[in-house]
């Protein structure tokens, strides 16, 4: 795609880059990507002159009151893939545990659970190429194996997930060896299962912007505890008349519980450093973070009711559902305001 400076006194026809094929040539994996939207206004917003000279003041240094690292570029469906890449790999846990117990009763529950696990990590994989533009970006990730990187770690973790969940649905109900074999990718899966569950809150925690770096000892709890309060959840609201429905319900509750008390101590351990856990209390993202801990201590409460009915049971099920997915969206819109505060960074590292 090339575009063109409109509003420049000599337009030129460019790629986004401004590389000048004489002295610098574009090659590499990342050689082809272009923008998906014209680049005017960031090219504006970077080159506009400041108003008056910056000057940092000596008893609060900051990089010229800019902030000192880039927004992220994810759009909606990474929170959303985190979300549904939580509840698949929930799924596929409890179903490869509640298959350990051969009893005749839980084969309705083990089959719904990988149909869930399997249905997950086909949407999650196409959140992914959404964000990431085309298949080959996400086939790109599959070039190498780097452990030491979450990003590449969970491309593999989605891709297992994904393909010993298929193997599962297709061979479990076979007779024979293939039905052996069938359930054995159904207890692999389960173990994957578990790495997609977390994994996402490992990945964030692993960069540089502040309020994330600040809690990235729990935020892979966090994400794993939404995890399973989404599963008990989404079996509140379908899975009534699921034989052993008994199980994703206590799943649920504990999982409801563990994400009530994870998110207090994500907050906690953010704001060590008050203003670098600023976003989770203030502004857009701190609303989300407040609105999913009140509707999931809700869902709790209502789960905990000693009668409960179709009714409350389902209500239960939508509101925890409800905040464990705004608990994903209020953490992308935290880092992104962390990022734009340009004292979040120096106030931290100075803490440390």
């Amino acid at each position: 795609m090339i575009e063109r400076y409109r509003k420049s006194a000599d337009p030129v026809d460019r790629d986004g880059r401004d590389i000048d094929p004489e002295v610098g040539r574009l090659s590499g994996e990342g050689a082809s990507q272009v923008a998906a939207a014209s680049t005017d206004k960031h090219v504006k917003e970077m080159s506009a002159a400041w108003e008056h000279r910056a000057e940092p003041a000596s008893d609060d240094p900051t990089y010229y009151e800019r902030p000192m690292l880039h927004e992220s570029v994810w759009t909606w469906a990474v929170p959303l893939y985190y979300y549904v890449g939580g509840l698949s790999g929930a799924s596929m846990a409890l179903g490869a545990a509640a298959a350990l117990n051969r009893a005749q009763a839980f084969d309705d529950l083990v089959q719904r659970c990988h149909i869930i696990g399997l249905a997950g990590t086909v949407v999650s994989g196409g959140l992914l190429i959404y964000d990431l533009g085309r298949p080959s970006r996400f086939l790109n990730m599959l070039r190498v194996f780097r452990p030491t990187s979450p990003m590449n770690m969970g491309a593999w973790i989605l891709t297992a997930t994904g393909g010993t969940a298929f193997v599962t649905v297709v061979l479990r109900d076979q007779r024979g060896v293939l039905g052996s074999i069938g359930e054995a990718f159904g207890f692999i899966s389960g173990l994957f299962g578990l790495g997609l569950a977390t994994y996402t809150g490992v990945l964030i925690a692993n960069t540089a912007v502040p309020v994330w770096q600040a809690s990235r000892k729990s935020l892979p709890v966090l994400f794993g505890a939404s995890a399973v309060a989404s599963l008990g959840c989404a079996f509140d609201v379908f899975g009534e008349r699921v034989a052993g429905s008994r199980i994703p319900h206590a799943f649920g509750i504990v999982g409801r519980a563990a994400e009530v008390g994870a998110g207090i101590y994500t907050e906690h351990e953010a704001s060590a450093v008050s203003r670098v856990g600023r976003p989770l209390k203030q502004g857009w993202s701190g609303v989300l973070w407040r609105t999913s801990a009140l509707l999931m201590a809700t869902s709790l409460g209502l789960a905990l009711l000693p009668t409960r009915t179709r009714k409350r049971r389902v209500w239960s099920g939508v509101l925890g559902s409800v905040a464990s997915l705004l608990m994903r969206f209020s953490v992308e819109a935290a880092g992104k305001a962390s990022v734009r505060d340009p004292r979040a960074s120096f106030y931290g590292q100075r803490e440390q």
